[in-house]
């Protein structure tokens, strides 16, 4: 029998509606053709309290593809990413202006349920954050939170998503381990498979190899280039390096001074294929950052 397949609507539930039993993800074409957008982000502005950290972002992110966000700290990039799937809502006094729409549903709806929205948009944070939990217990999470407590059901999705994670064979004899004894690039491809276990849509990563040596970096990388068939990726980035080895896209963040007011805006400033961002920018503010003009 085909598993049910979840819809943009499933994103209008209340708050206090019971979780939905975990299901595996559907192909991507269950949602719509291949290249067609996942995110449509128009004139896009972030507050966070009377402080404008973005202004008038507008984008479209596309299905299957690995997109990296690149600029100068404080260029708001990663609050940009945290719109995609409602992060900013747990930062006091932060709001955002304009429209995201996700597979052509506006997420900051008001029957939107952010709860509903981070469940299909995993995030993958800068530092790796492992529960103090076993293993196991990590990836299991998910599912169990989402209803799932058939233990036959549990070890198919923990080995499933700790093969995607490309770190069952490290683990596998050690899964009632803790969690915390891992190494640095085996606690960050665990909070991946933490994040496949509740099988997204869609998966941010917020830095996710800052913290990582060359070699776990590697392997991260390698990782991201292996689901990006099933999963649609957007990633921050301070590597460029990285940024050119890895995505499709690549959208380059600025920041904006106003001297009049001593205030500074975090813009987009140039947005396309990754290949052409790199090697032919049409601003000059992007090629003085990807030549380390500036940084």
């Amino acid at each position: 029998m085909e598993p049910e397949q979840e819809s943009v609507t499933s994103l209008q539930q209340p708050e206090t509606a019971a979780p939905p039993q975990a299901q595996p993800a559907p192909e991507p074409e269950a949602y719509s053709t291949p290249g067609s957008t996942v995110f449509d982000a128009e004139n896009v502005s972030c507050y966070y309290g009377s402080f404008r950290a973005v202004t008038d972002v507008s984008l479209s992110i596309y299905e299957n593809e690995i997109t990296a966000f690149i600029g100068p700290s404080g260029c708001g990039k990663t609050t940009v990413l945290r719109t995609l799937n409602r992060m900013n809502d747990l930062v006091a006094g932060a709001r955002v202006e304009g429209d995201v729409r996700y597979r052509g549903a506006s997420l900051y709806g008001k029957d939107v349920s952010p709860i509903a929205v981070r469940r299909r948009i995993g995030m993958v944070f800068q530092k790796p954050n492992p529960f103090p939990k076993s293993i196991y217990d990590n990836v299991a999470y998910g599912p169990r939170i989402n209803g799932e407590h058939n233990k036959r059901k549990l070890d198919e999705i923990v080995e499933h998503s700790l093969r995607q994670a490309a770190l069952w064979d490290e683990v596998k004899d050690r899964l009632k381990a803790s969690g915390l004894g891992l190494s640095g690039g085996q606690a960050q491809r665990l909070c991946i498979a933490r994040t496949l276990a509740v099988e997204p849509d869609v998966v941010l990563m917020d830095e996710p190899c800052s913290a990582l040596d060359p070699i776990a970096t590697g392997a991260i990388e390698d990782l991201m280039r292996d689901i990006k068939s099933r999963y649609t990726i957007v990633i921050v980035t301070h590597n460029m390096q990285q940024a050119t080895r890895v995505s499709d896209r690549t959208a380059f963040f600025s920041v904006l001074r106003n001297e009049e007011s001593d205030t500074r805006t975090g813009v987009l400033v140039e947005y396309g294929r990754t290949q052409q961002i790199f090697e032919d920018p049409r601003d000059s503010r992007t090629e003085a950052y990807v030549t380390g003009q500036v940084g």
